[in-house]
């Protein structure tokens, strides 16, 4: 993308003193490149990019829970205990090693129960690990000490200890969480959009409490789970539209109805709850992963936020969703200026949230929030955009077996 520039033009999007050295107008930059260079980076009003300056505070899993545990806890004062209960979609969690002692105090009254460590700017389930003694977490407890007394050398890199869902919703006997994407446009006013499309990961291995060694049984990450010496990407992954038929036939529409109803809750008070941290800069958005695990109740639970979802593709379905997602994002974001603010719905995505709730064209407004409103969200329903694409896949597949 290019734009005409006058004589005084000093570079759409470059760092400072170094306008020599490449121009751009819209940078899906990663995480590393926005800590080193975005304070340091001149942008024209119309340059965009992917991410906002503290996006950690709702992608590290250590913040999140604090903004989360903050967010209920004023709204339980502002707004009574129901509906704080709203925000109860997350874990018992505990930072480490800050709180160990509060920890300890609650690992006490529940002996027995399985727990999770995972480190708080770690993915692809490096460095998770279960556990049910606390001897089990000594030698870490020991590794961060040491850590400690060398500080100014070595950063002590924290975790946090979770209570782990031990009643996980199963298919087929094997553990699954879902990844959903939320594309942000800004937090002052809170824009969000809901992508219908996103699938369930599966583990490899049927789910059992008896091993909590196996992270083939309890990880659900691609990347972990490609390890395994039986893997099957197409075995490893559904649809959402699949997996949202096949909870239909097995609970019915009304129940299947209320579980997304529940996940559309956590999206927008999990964005609620960074709204004021986060620095809304016009010139941010952000294409969130969300990780979601259901128990056997259909009740769903906020695992974790990505700020850098994989764009990789595992299968030619897998290939299809994420080729539609980045073009769906590309024309919210909008660069060319063809939108009019006012659209509902764009390619795959739902206006889910805009300075307030969004209603569906057939939805009637309950001015009392989110009580009997119905949300503009279609998750797992289909989704025309991506319908089309494999319809063009197809096309110049036959084209190419078709002799000259």
């Amino acid at each position: 993308m290019s734009r005409q520039k006058n004589q005084n033009y000093k570079g759409h999007g470059l760092p400072k003193g170094r306008e020599r050295e490449g121009e751009w107008d819209f940078y899906w930059c990663d995480v590393s490149w926005l800590r080193e260079n975005f304070d340091h980076t001149y942008m024209d009003e119309h340059v965009r990019i992917s991410h906002f300056r503290n996006h950690y505070e709702l992608t590290r899993k250590n913040y999140m829970v604090k903004n989360l545990k903050r967010f209920r806890k004023q709204l339980e004062r502002e707004a009574g205990k129901l509906e704080a209960a709203k925000c109860d979609f997350f874990p018992k969690t505990f930072e480490m090693p800050c709180e160990y002692h509060l920890f300890v105090e609650e690992f006490r009254k529940n002996p027995g129960i399985t727990w999770i460590m995972k480190p708080v700017a770690r993915s692809q389930g490096k460095g998770i690990f279960l556990f049910r003694r606390l001897k089990d977490i000594m030698d870490w407890k020991k590794d961060t000490r040491s850590s400690d007394d060398q500080k100014d050398d070595i950063p002590v890199e924290n975790y946090v200890a979770q209570h782990y869902i031990e009643n996980p919703y199963l298919i087929g006997g094997r553990k699954f969480d879902l990844r959903v994407y939320v594309l942000v446009m800004s937090y002052m006013p809170l824009r969000a959009w809901l992508y219908r499309d996103g699938f369930a990961r599966f583990s490899n291995t049927r789910f059992t409490l008896n091993s909590i060694d196996d992270q083939y049984v309890h990880l659900t990450n691609v990347a972990v789970q490609k390890t395994s010496p039986d893997y099957h990407p197409k075995g490893c992954k559904w649809m959402l539209q699949r997996f949202r038929q096949y909870l239909a036939s097995k609970h019915g529409p009304k129940a299947v109805e209320t579980l997304f109803s529940d996940m559309d809750n956590i999206f927008i008070r999990s964005l609620q709850s960074v709204q004021k941290a986060i620095i809304s800069d016009k010139h941010c958005f952000e294409l969130y992963g969300y990780d979601i695990l259901i128990d056997q109740d259909l009740k769903p639970w906020l695992l974790e936020v990505n700020a850098s979802p994989s764009l990789t593709a595992s299968s030619q379905e897998d290939y299809e969703l994420k080729t539609c997602l980045l073009e769906d994002t590309l024309h919210i974001v909008d660069m060319e200026a063809r939108l009019t603010g006012r659209e509902k719905r764009v390619g795959g995505f739902d206006l889910m949230w805009n300075d307030g709730p969004v209603s569906r064209e057939d939805g009637a407004h309950d001015l009392s929030g989110l009580g009997n409103f119905v949300t503009n969200t279609h998750l797992g329903c289909v989704n025309d955009r991506k319908k089309q694409l494999r319809q063009l896949f197809r096309s110049l597949q036959g084209q190419k077996k078709t002799p000259n």
